[in-house]
């Protein structure tokens, strides 16, 4: 095993580790007599009432801390590194991969591909399996690691490697059944592209992974994201509302299967499917409980359910008259528009209007909020009449920052539209309340 130092960045207040007088610049060597290799072998190890830590300080000399807490019970020690150990990244080709279609000069962190089942565990990604080695999956296994997300595509070996352009990818499915007969929790999901594992391969894969059930507790159908930085790249194309029929009729006829069997719905198409099919998204009981809620599975049903509770609930008051805007996605733009009608409906004070904002940066058919940048919301609002505040939903920001895909930050968006600017959660009740 490759010995890593764990360098501690944080001791949190209050803590174990605080009163044993641990500092952030020591590295962590052992847990019970083991050498830790990353931060599922130091959760386990640490999961018990009596440990031994064993710490080394910037001098070199190693303190010996004998420890008595209870079962699941953290130290309080953060480390540099989240991870504790180098981040894996992705050995396929994936036709449909979306960072293979990012245009150049952005920021070094969009460009790395991950597929780190750890990462899964942590942080919801979902990996191929293509790079568990047995030693990983064993793991996984013996520390019960759940659920692991799971990049399926499509359940035909042949066509797997061909997808990912990887031939080791059709045999990474047989660690799946791996899993499965480990009783690991799995969720999964579909790529779809038009032409290639749509159809009588959808049908297929859909058949297979019900076989799964109940360990594999999900799995969604959301269609390839297509940006217009495409060239020399595999020559797919979008689905047309015709097509997006179909998908929905396969998804919903094998709803009603695994409901019959099972008593949970299983397949589920993303909130995309529906717009483009131009039908209504389905009601709340028929997402199981909202499992595939960051693959874009019911976000918007979930927005507006969450919504118009918060509106029934609301008292009347005094309010200030006041122009609110908000720049969104041309996705969730319609529902907000039909949410915004119904908020002035009941606070006829407030003034709300929606801005559809067009992803010149991508193309025209990424269409999800999170994938705007700062320059096309300041081309295209500009010229605009914005009222008191600009809304903007969080998922356009990088994680704990206030930074745009494109570098623009969120101070430089306000200097330059000249309007306060509020960030809003992505659910119903805070836009609600921001609204309000």
């Amino acid at each position: 095993m490759k010995n890593i130092e764990h360098i501690i960045s944080k001791i949190l207040p209050g803590s174990i580790a605080q009163e044993l007088e641990i500092e952030p610049g020591d590295a962590l060597v052992s847990v019970n007599d083991t050498a830790i290799q990353d931060v599922f072998d130091y959760h386990y190890q640490m999961n018990e009432e009596y440990v031994t830590v064993v710490i080394r300080k910037p001098d070199g000399e190693e303190w010996e801390y004998e420890i008595e807490k209870d079962y699941e019970d953290d130290i309080g020690i953060v480390f540099e590194n989240g991870l504790m150990d180098e981040y894996r990244s992705c050995c396929n080709r994936c036709i449909f991969c979306f960072i293979d279609q990012m245009p150049p000069g952005m920021r070094e962190t969009l460009y790395f591909k991950d597929d780190d089942s750890r990462l899964s565990f942590l942080q919801g990604n979902y990996v191929t399996l293509t790079n568990l080695k047995e030693q990983d999956i064993e793991r996984i296994i013996t520390y019960k690691l759940a659920p692991i997300h799971i990049s399926v595509h499509t359940m035909n070996p042949k066509l797997r490697c061909e997808m990912l352009n990887n031939r080791f990818a059709g045999e990474a499915l047989q660690k799946m059944r791996r899993l499965y007969e480990a009783g690991i929790e799995m969720n999964g999901q579909i790529v779809l592209c038009k032409g290639v594992n749509d159809g009588e391969e959808l049908e297929r894969s859909i058949r297979e992974l019900v076989e799964y059930v109940p360990h594999m507790r999900s799995v969604s159908v959301v269609p390839a994201g297509l940006t217009k930085f495409r060239e020399g790249l595999y020559p797919l194309e979008l689905f047309t509302s015709q097509e997006a029929q179909e998908v929905l009729r396969t998804i919903h006829r094998w709803q009603e299967q695994c409901m019959e069997r099972f008593g949970t719905h299983f397949i589920h198409a993303s909130d995309e499917w529906y717009l483009l099919a131009k039908e209504e998204l389905p009601p709340e009981e028929s997402y199981d409980g909202y499992l595939q809620l960051e693959n874009g599975v019911g976000m918007l049903r979930l927005l507006l359910d969450e919504f118009q509770e918060a509106l029934q609930e609301g008292e009347n008051g005094t309010l200030s008259q006041e122009t609110i805007s908000v720049a969104t996605g041309k996705l969730a733009a319609p529902y907000i528009q039909m949410l915004a009608k119904e908020f002035m409906q009941r606070y006829p004070q407030k003034r709300i209007q929606v801005f559809a904002i067009r992803n010149d940066y991508f193309g025209e058919q990424i269409t999800v909020a999170g994938l705007l940048t700062g320059q096309d919301i300041l081309n295209q609002l500009k010229e605009q009449e914005l009222g008191d505040r600009l809304l903007l939903p969080c998922s356009l920001l990088r994680s704990g920052e206030e930074v745009f895909l494109d570098d623009m930050t969120v101070g430089e968006l306000k200097n330059a539209l000249q309007v306060r600017i509020d960030i809003v959660n992505s659910n119903g009740q805070d836009l609600y309340e921001a609204w309000l």
